[in-house]
Formats: C-alpha cells, sequence, structure tokens
C-alpha cells in the first residue's frame, strides 16, 4: 500500500473529524465549524492519503520567517508505525523553510514519540488556557 502526501490540500470536515476521533486527539469535532475554521485560518497543511482515506493530516500556523505552532499531527491507529508522522513532520519541515522553528504541544499519550523524530524538550513554555 502506498501512502500519498499532498500539500495544501484540505479534506473534508468529516474526514478531519474522522480522523481525529479515530486517532484519540483531543478536539471539538462535536462542533463541525470550529474544526472548519481551525483549518481555514492555517498557513501549512499536509494530508497523508491510502487511495481516498484520509489517514494523516499536520497543520501548522506560522509567520514564515521565526516560528511555526504545529497546531496538530494525527494518524491513524491503523496506519501508525508506518512513518507517516515522521513524513508529515518533514513536509511541513520543507515547506516553512530553515529560518523558522517548529513548535508544538503534545497530547500526553505522544510525549515520548516527538523525541524520536527530532523535536527537543522544552520547558520554557507557558499557557493561557482556553475558556471554551
Amino acid at each position: 500500500m502506498e501512502i500519498t502526501y499532498k500539500c495544501d490540500v484540505i479534506s473534508t470536515t468529516e474526514q478531519i473529524i474522522e480522523l481525529y476521533n479515530n486517532a484519540g486527539l483531543p478536539r471539538p469535532t462535536e462542533d463541525r465549524e470550529r474544526i472548519r475554521k481551525m483549518y481555514e485560518h492555517s498557513n501549512v497543511i499536509i494530508t497523508a492519503w491510502d487511495e481516498e482515506k484520509l489517514v494523516g493530516v499536520s497543520r501548522t500556523i506560522t509567520d514564515w520567517v521565526w516560528s511555526s505552532y504545529l497546531a496538530d499531527l494525527a494518524v491513524s491507529p491503523d496506519h501508525q508505525k508506518w512513518g507517516i508522522g515522521k513524513k508529515l513532520i518533514a513536509l511541513t519541515r520543507e515547506k516553512i523553510g530553515e529560518q523558522s522553528m517548529i513548535l508544538l504541544l503534545s497530547v500526553p499519550t505522544a510525549m515520548s514519540y516527538y523525541p524520536k523524530v527530532g523535536f527537543t524538550k522544552e520547558d520554557r513554555g507557558f499557557i493561557i488556557h482556553r475558556t471554551k
């Protein structure tokens, strides 16, 4: 099975919601409009496809020259350990360029994954949590 990668191709909101739910990514999947806006306002979207099925996505917000926030990285459980996440990150990095760093907030279950694909743990971050 060959995985196809596409840059800046936004899949349907339903496909995204299905992927997030299957991957266990905690996003507001009950709010279709909010998911749609998350993608509408992102700068870099890389998708992974197994034929017509969305099996992975990387969604990034960036200024292109200093910082980029990797807001979402999700891979279908049936397609994990195939190198899809690593490839999505590499394609994101390629698209963003060398001037910008990539930052992210990890879900607790993925904390051990990111050092394996080139991220360094950073302890200087702060957050103001959303209220909704």
